[in-house]
C-alpha cells in the first residue's frame, strides 16, 4: 500500500488555503446554490479535503469548504442547518437526531472507509505490548479520573511510573467511540488527560514522554510510525491484534476499535442545491483514491456499491446506531 508522505502533508498544508478561498460573502441566490460545506470530524478530514481539491480542477466554479472542528462541532452546525455536510467518526447521538429534527433537517448516512484507533506508547516503552479491554477501561474510563495514576495501578507487572495520557477531546468522535468500546457506556471517558483536536499534537505528546499512553486514529500512526510504539489489544477471542496490517480491521479482526468513517447529508441541501448532490456523487465515485493514501482503509467493494444505491434512493435515517463494535459494515447500509 503506498501512503504517499508528499500527498499527505500537501493535503494538511493546502487546507487553510482551501478553506479560505472557498468561504465568500455572496449574495444572490444563485451563487449560494453553487456552494457546499462540510465540517467535522478531524479523522476523515484529508479525505474530503483531497475530493474537494479534485473537484474543484474539474469545476473550477464551484465553493467548497472544507473544515475540521471535530465530529460533534460538525454536527452541531449541520443540525442548525449551517452546513451542508458533516463528517464524522462516529454515528448521529439521539440527542444530536433530536436537534436535526427541530430544525426540520433529515440525513443521509453514507459510510466512506474505515478506521481502527490505534493505542499509541512511547519508543521506550517495552512493557505495554498488549492491553486487554479491562485494562483500557481502567485507563479511560470516568471511573477513574484522578485515581489511576500509575502504570502499575494498570497492572502490578508494570513498572511505578507516572502514567501521562494524552488524547482527542471529550467532543470527538474518536474520543466517543473508544469510551464507549472499552467502557460499554457512551460520554464514560475520564478527564484528566491531556486532550487535543490535533491528533499530529497526541502524536509529538506520547513521542516525547517515556511513560505516556495515547490513541489517535490509525493514519496518524500510519504517519509517524517510527516515532511510536503500536500497542496491541486483546480482542474477544483472546488474541492481541493490532490495526496493522489493515487487513485485521477490514475483516474485524481487530475489534473493538475498528470503526467505519461517515459523511452525513442534509437532504435539504440535496432538495435545494444541486451542487450538494452532484459533489456528493463525485465524492462517493472517487473518495476511495485518496483513503489508503492517507492512511485510512477502503470499504469492500460491496459496501462502496451499496452506499451509491442508498445515496441514489435518497433514503434518510440512520442505521449504524444498532450496529456493534466489530460487525460487518454492509449489514447496516
Amino acid at each position: 500500500m503506498n501512503f504517499r508522505p508528499q500527498l499527505k502533508n500537501s493535503l494538511l498544508l493546502t487546507s487553510i488555503t482551501l478553506i479560505a478561498a472557498s468561504i465568500s460573502a455572496c449574495s444572490s441566490g444563485q451563487e449560494l446554490k453553487s456552494q457546499v460545506s462540510i465540517d467535522g470530524a478531524a479523522v476523515g478530514f484529508p479525505v474530503s479535503l483531497a475530493v474537494a481539491e479534485e473537484y474543484g480542477k474539474s469545476k473550477p466554479e464551484a465553493k467548497v469548504s472544507v473544515a475540521s472542528s471535530g465530529t460533534g462541532g460538525g454536527f452541531s452546525k449541520f443540525c442548525n442547518g449551517d452546513i451542508d455536510i458533516a463528517g464524522a467518526s462516529r454515528t448521529i447521538r439521539d440527542e444530536e437526531i433530536k436537534k436535526c429534527q427541530s430544525k426540520n433537517i433529515d440525513f443521509v448516512e453514507l459510510p466512506i472507509a474505515l478506521d481502527g484507533i490505534a493505542v499509541i506508547a512511547n519508543r521506550k516503552n517495552n512493557f505495554a505490548k498488549c492491553l486487554t479491554i479491562k485494562e483500557l477501561d481502567k485507563i479511560w474510563s470516568a471511573k477513574s479520573d484522578g485515581k489511576i495514576l500509575s502504570w502499575n495501578q494498570v497492572n502490578p507487572k508494570f513498572p511505578n511510573e507516572k502514567l501521562k495520557l494524552y488524547a482527542p477531546a471529550s467532543d470527538t468522535g474518536t474520543f466517543d467511540y473508544l469510551t464507549q468500546a472499552v467502557t460499554g457506556k457512551a460520554k464514560n471517558g475520564r478527564t484528566d488527560y491531556t486532550p487535543s483536536h490535533n491528533q499530529n499534537l497526541l502524536v509529538q505528546g506520547v513521542s516525547g514522554d517515556e511513560f505516556s499512553l495515547g490513541y489517535v486514529g490509525i493514519s496518524y500512526y500510519i504517519q509517524n510510525q517510527e516515532k511510536l510504539n503500536l500497542v496491541a489489544v486483546e480482542s474477544p477471542l483472546g488474541k492481541c491484534q493490532k490495526p496493522v496490517p489493515v487487513d485485521n480491521v477490514i475483516k474485524n479482526i481487530y475489534t473493538p476499535l475498528s470503526r467505519p468513517l461517515f459523511i452525513y447529508v442534509s437532504k435539504k441541501s440535496l432538495d435545494t442545491k444541486p451542487a450538494v448532490k452532484e459533489f456528493v456523487d463525485f465524492y462517493l465515485d472517487n473518495s476511495w483514491k485518496w483513503v489508503d493514501s492517507v492512511g485510512y482503509v477502503a470499504l469492500p467493494d460491496e459496501a462502496y456499491i451499496k452506499t451509491k444505491q442508498k445515496f441514489a434512493r435518497g433514503e434518510t435515517g440512520t442505521k449504524f446506531k444498532k450496529a456493534k463494535p466489530g460487525e460487518p459494515i454492509t449489514n447496516f447500509i
